[in-house]
């Protein structure tokens, strides 16, 4: 007989509380993996969330990289530079580039070298037509690991809180960590019900793929899960 499928919970208002995960996850948490790190503002945060923790972080965009190493350099973080993703070796990477059309003169300043928060190993989809001023126009090859190998090569065996910006290739962390995540406590990750990139899993499908986790609070595009076997 087959199990029947949850229905999806609503969508919680708003984005997620820092002092809500603070408290969830705990303060004394001692391992945190930031997949898609970008220029490290997250980073700082978690950073101040969990002063205990070791954070190790992931990125392989060059401009992305500049920006983290001139503001990340608390010794409790290390940085990789690299793309998680379902296969060890290397991958093409899509570059995004363009600039919001409505964006001030603040923002673009942050970005002489055109956007750098939509990269990915998936080929970008209805994202164009979602946001045609963002632009796809190069590839770039990246050095890409499972998330299990990484954390054999380097003794990770356990890890408190997972946040994941992975533009689309979500299911790809999935499929190449999977004894990584069973020992994962928490899981914050976006996602997209439609295909934004080629291959990218809805919710859904996300969860059937999480078969242990449970949605804690649903957000419009992104969702904290909880490991409920451990």
């Amino acid at each position: 007989m087959n199990a029947i499928t949850p229905p999806l919970p609503p969508v919680t208002p708003g984005v997620m509380n820092p002092n809500y995960l603070r408290q969830l996850v705990g303060s004394n948490a001692s391992v945190i993996l930031e997949i898609g790190a970008h220029d490290g503002s997250q980073t700082l945060q978690l950073l101040t969330l969990f002063p205990n923790a070791r954070i190790f972080a992931f990125e392989p965009d060059a401009r992305a990289l500049r920006k983290f190493k001139a503001h990340v350099t608390d010794p409790r973080v290390r940085l990789f530079e690299i793309a998680i993703g379902p296969t060890d070796g290397q991958a093409e990477f899509h570059v995004s580039s363009g600039i919001p059309p409505n964006a001030s003169p603040e923002v673009r300043i942050q970005y002489p070298q055109g956007w750098d928060q939509s990269g990915s190993l998936r080929r970008p989809k209805t994202h164009q037509i979602v946001w045609p001023w963002c632009k796809f126009e190069s590839t770039i090859v990246v050095p890409v690991r499972r998330l299990d190998t990484w954390a054999r090569e380097h003794g990770v065996d356990y890890v408190d809180f997972i946040w994941a910006d992975l533009q689309g290739a979500e299911g790809d962390l999935v499929v190449g960590g999977q004894a990584t995540l069973a020992k994962t406590r928490y899981l914050y990750a976006e996602y997209s019900n439609e295909e934004w990139y080629e291959g990218q899993p809805t919710l859904q499908q996300l969860m059937d793929m999480l078969p242990n986790f449970a949605i804690l609070h649903r957000f419009t595009i992104e969702v904290l899960l909880k490991n409920t076997a451990l």
